[in-house]
């Protein structure tokens, strides 16, 4: 007999959908491609929506599951979704890859009420509103505020997708990134006539807190201590991954060095 989990505790599913297929990947190429041996015994290939090196999670041989959604508009009618990875705790792990899923995922969070109490009560959520030095750069998140909120600041919120750890602690990113690091300076530059808000979407279940990346991108850790001194809010946010659902998992403390 299962029993209800209460709206809102964690492991309660937030997003829900049909089953993945799962396989064994054979190999990533052309970074956006994915060959994978399903159970049937058929190798498909799967669009990779990561063009990062996945660090930790790349692992050829490995179990993983995809999206099967043909369509005439899609080249490919696999999505690689998830891959099995070593856990922090011991034992295996199921990540989520998908990159192009963590807006959705923190959008979803905040609709459910999970930061209602880091970031107040919200009326309305605008997705990729131009902003920044030019207005080139589009933030993930324009959020705006209840009416009743003390504090009525528009809240700019950027989404990092992280799946690499050192033992429990969730780091990104994983490369150098530029377009991080712009990230950072852009969100530094709505302060304080706004709120300015970064949310790492932590994508997988067995991390503890969440640091910057030094060893990976130094310039990108210099960055994010001090958009930390200049105000800006750091919010990890935690999901576990599953074959027909993702689950919310709650809040991370935010570390200031990978060391």
């Amino acid at each position: 007999m299962t029993e209800a989990i209460p709206k809102g505790s964690l492991g309660s599913p937030l997003l829900t959908f049909p089953p993945l297929e799962e396989g064994v990947l054979v190999k990533r190429y052309k970074r956006f491609l994915a060959d994978v041996e399903l159970v049937s015994g058929e190798i498909v290939t799967a669009h990779c929506a990561n063009t990062g090196p996945m660090t930790g999670v790349l692992h050829p041989g490995g179990r993983v599951r995809l999206r099967h959604a043909p369509s005439p508009k899609r080249k490919l009618a696999w999505t690689w979704e998830q891959a099995e990875a070593p856990s922090a705790q011991g034992g295996l792990c199921w990540v989520g890859i998908n990159t192009a899923l963590a807006n959705s995922l923190i959008r979803a969070a905040i609709e459910a009420g999970h930061l209602k109490q880091v970031l107040g009560p919200i009326a309305a959520i605008r997705a990729e509103v131009t902003y920044g030095s030019n207005r080139r750069s589009r933030i993930d998140l324009l959020l705006t505020p209840d009416a009743n909120c003390s504090d009525t600041r528009p809240i700019y919120l950027e989404v990092k997708n992280t799946t690499w750890i050192e033992h429990s602690l969730a780091l990104f990113p994983d490369t150098v990134t530029e377009r991080g690091q712009k990230h950072l300076k852009e969100l530094i530059g709505v302060l304080p006539e706004s709120r300015a808000v970064l949310v790492p979407c932590l994508s997988r279940h067995d991390v503890q807190a969440f640091a910057p990346g030094d060893s990976a991108d130094p310039r990108y850790g210099e960055l994010f201590r001090l958009a930390l001194t200049a105000g800006v809010e750091v919010i990890p946010c935690c999901f576990g991954f599953h074959r027909d659902k993702i689950t919310w998992e709650g809040l991370r403390p935010t570390k200031t060095t990978q060391s």
